[in-house]
């Protein structure tokens, strides 16, 4: 089948199975490898991207189900080569360590800033780990990436307010 999907903004075709998972079709597409397949069993959340705004595990999503659709994957956070709040707050708050689990939690935590942001308001810590729920972190406890989420949150708040 042929497929076209919109990834970071760019539109992506080519000719798939229909069993292609799109952890697959975007690992396959040139510089798009930081979504991480690491499970076969939807558990460990390492393949988290957004489709249509709204963050799902690529594992669980065949490929033709993404045809016409947005996907927004962690390459797609920096814009225009600054990095988005996450990943800073992820790099200042030392939530990376081995980095397997990172792209996904990113994309999680992403979108439940945006979430927040929409409702005018930082994440509490109960729903920072509600959202990080479906990721599996073999290495930092959690504490970090809570932490990361919460400078996040913090300094959108301050970019908000200069601007």
């Amino acid at each position: 089948m042929h497929v076209t999907i919109k990834i970071n903004g760019e539109d992506v075709s080519r000719d798939v199975e229909p069993r292609r998972l799109l952890v697959h079709f975007i690992r396959e597409t040139p510089g798009l490898t930081g979504t991480h397949w690491g499970c076969d069993t939807s558990n460990c959340g390492a393949c988290i991207v957004h489709l249509d705004g709204q963050p799902v595990k690529s594992c669980t999503v065949l490929a033709v189900m993404a045809d016409g659709h947005e996907v927004r994957t962690v390459e797609g956070l920096a814009v225009d080569g600054e990095l988005d709040p996450i990943q800073t707050g992820f790099h200042e708050k030392h939530a990376l360590h081995c980095g397997f689990c990172t792209p996904g939690m990113m994309m999680a935590c992403r979108a439940l800033l945006d979430e927040k942001a929409a409702e005018g308001r930082a994440p509490t810590d109960h729903e920072i780990r509600t959202a990080i729920s479906g990721g599996i972190c073999r290495c930092t406890g959690y504490m970090n990436i809570v932490a990361a989420v919460r400078w996040a949150a913090e300094h959108e708040a301050q970019i908000k307010q200069e601007a």
